[in-house]
């Protein structure tokens, strides 16, 4: 054992969180409070980021007018995925996929402009923006989960539509419209497993040594 390891409730804790975390969509209303969402929100800031450029950028969502219309292009993605999934198409709208109207906050985490600057750490991997930004959100999901809060990832929307709702400038991406706040009980294993859309693949099916699908 590491002389630098946490103790054993707080490695269990840690893991806990991992295990329990879910992609959730029901959500009981009530409120988040200001003190705990800046709370969650430095979490999320404390995300590594490639050459540090910190490229997360967070947008709350107070205005209810500007919410439903957030709704309305989750709605319009819905209704052309549903057409783009074909046989499953039916399967695919009987899902709850989100929970705009629901949730207690509701942020949408984008990626800054100027971000062609950066070249530390992207010059052959330009996307690590986007991983960067994806560490944040897990460190706010995470953190949200401790707290006894749910979180929810909506990614159909039209991003160019969403940018230009929100005023981002040029350059500037939505990437995530997450739904955050308080919910009645977590879904015991992923939503999308228990209604049979799809199965979690065993660790060992994911995991090579020294080359490609050697297991």
């Amino acid at each position: 054992m590491s002389a630098h390891a946490f103790s054993a409730e707080e490695r269990a804790a840690v893991y806990r969180a991992i295990a329990e975390r879910r992609d959730m969509r029901h959500f009981a209303g009530g409120e988040v409070a200001r003190e705990l969402l800046s709370k969650l929100l430095n979490a999320a800031h404390q995300a590594p980021s490639v050459g540090l450029m910190q490229p997360w950028r967070f947008v709350r969502i107070t205005c209810p007018t500007r919410r439903q219309a957030i709704a309305n292009l989750v709605g319009e993605e819905r209704q052309r995925t549903a057409v783009a999934l074909g046989e499953r198409s039916a399967e695919f709208l009987r899902l709850k996929v989100e929970g705009i109207e629901d949730c207690a906050e509701l942020l949408v985490a984008a990626l800054m402009d100027g971000r062609e600057g950066h070249l530390f750490g992207r010059r052959t991997l330009p996307e690590m923006d986007l991983a960067s930004l994806a560490c944040a959100i897990q460190n706010l999901w995470l953190a949200a989960r401790a707290e006894g809060l749910g979180m929810g990832w909506v990614s159909l929307f039209d991003p160019l539509a969403l940018a230009a709702l929100l005023g981002m400038p040029e350059g500037a991406k939505p990437v995530a419209i997450l739904c955050l706040g308080p919910v009645h009980e977590f879904y015991p294993a992923p939503m999308l497993a228990l209604e049979g859309w799809t199965t979690p693949r065993p660790l060992q099916e994911l995991v090579f040594e020294n080359g490609w699908g050697v297991t």
